[in-house]
């Protein structure tokens, strides 16, 4: 087969780009209420984190609408803490998405965290593991819980399925992490197939990627690092924000700034130092307000809202 016919097959057959959109044209896709962009806070692991980011985003005067929180697990959190942390969302009026349990890396297999093993991806690891997954989002569901972080493709159509057959309430959402490593319209394009509600691609996306992947028949939100820990790349990309809604749009804001993930989801850090996480949670809603600033700065007609009709809101 010569790659002319490919190339014609992608371009009569599919909605995919040859090649990068380099000419990154406008998004016609936006939120439910009309929006281009909103904000997603990560890095929120305890009652205590969230009750400084609600805080802060009051004082500053910011607009969260998704969190992305309990990365390190809801296994750490207690019965009556994860119920406290679903009631705190509900009465703010925030989506939590949360990981519910520890996986690769934190489990007694160990090759992940090798030099070579980390290529093999942040997926479950046996069946064991994945009885163990489903346990905890079910104790997630009955504390009020309706929106989980997915790294692995497989539980995603498991629990798409599951929501589908009205074993898992209609309303909740499921995000697949940038550590499912997707970066093409291909691969954003399978999740939407398997039941993403939004994905984050991987996060040195250029411009012109993240238009390829926009305009290649990806409809669900993209999740996209305006700021990354110093140990992935400690990138910061702030003054792209107009250009990222207007080309990327419907599209999350995430902010991670930090040392590293190791350090971010240490699963002792809160012992060792109590104020890290709040700290932290404090200086990305000083990082949104930035983003948001440059949004309005921008040349370009971005429009953003406190809509949240359509978040998955704790239903504790």
């Amino acid at each position: 087969m010569a790659f002319k016919d490919m190339e014609k097959y992608l371009n009569d057959k599919t909605s995919f780009s040859v090649r990068e959109r380099f000419d990154i044209p406008d998004s016609d896709k936006r939120f439910d209420g009309g929006a281009h962009c909103r904000i997603e806070i990560s890095g929120i692991e305890n009652v205590d984190n969230l009750e400084a980011m609600i805080d802060e985003a009051d004082k500053r005067g910011v607009t969260v609408h998704r969190v992305i929180s309990l990365v390190k697990g809801a296994s750490l959190l207690d019965d009556a803490e994860l119920k406290e942390f679903a009631k705190l969302g509900a009465a703010h009026n925030l989506e939590l998405l949360v990981n519910p349990s520890a996986n690769r890396g934190w489990d007694n297999g160990r090759q992940y965290v090798t030099d070579e093993g980390y290529v093999s991806g942040m997926r479950l690891r046996g069946h064991d593991m994945a009885y163990n997954y489903l346990r905890e989002i079910d104790r997630c569901l009955e504390a009020g819980i309706r929106g989980f972080l997915i790294t692995d493709e497989g539980m995603l159509k498991l629990l798409n399925d599951m929501r589908d057959e009205g074993l898992i309430p209609e309303e909740t959402k499921f995000k697949v992490s940038v550590f499912a490593g997707h970066g093409t319209a291909f691969g954003g394009k399978l999740l939407q197939d398997l039941g993403a509600d939004s994905f984050n691609p991987l996060a040195d996306m250029t411009l012109p990627m993240l238009a390829s992947i926009r305009q290649g028949g990806v409809d669900i939100p993209l999740d996209v690092y305006m700021s990354l820990v110093e140990s992935m790349g400690g990138f910061q990309r702030y003054h792209e924000a107009g250009e990222i809604a207007r080309i990327a749009a419907p599209v999350y804001f995430k902010i991670e700034p930090g040392p590293s993930e190791e350090v971010l989801y240490n699963t002792w850090i809160d012992a060792q130092n109590p104020n890290y996480g709040n700290n932290l949670a404090r200086q990305r809603v000083k990082l949104a307000q930035i983003i948001m600033e440059w949004v309005e700065r921008s040349d370009y007609d971005i429009v953003t809202n406190d809509y949240k009709e359509d978040l998955a809101i704790p239903k504790p």
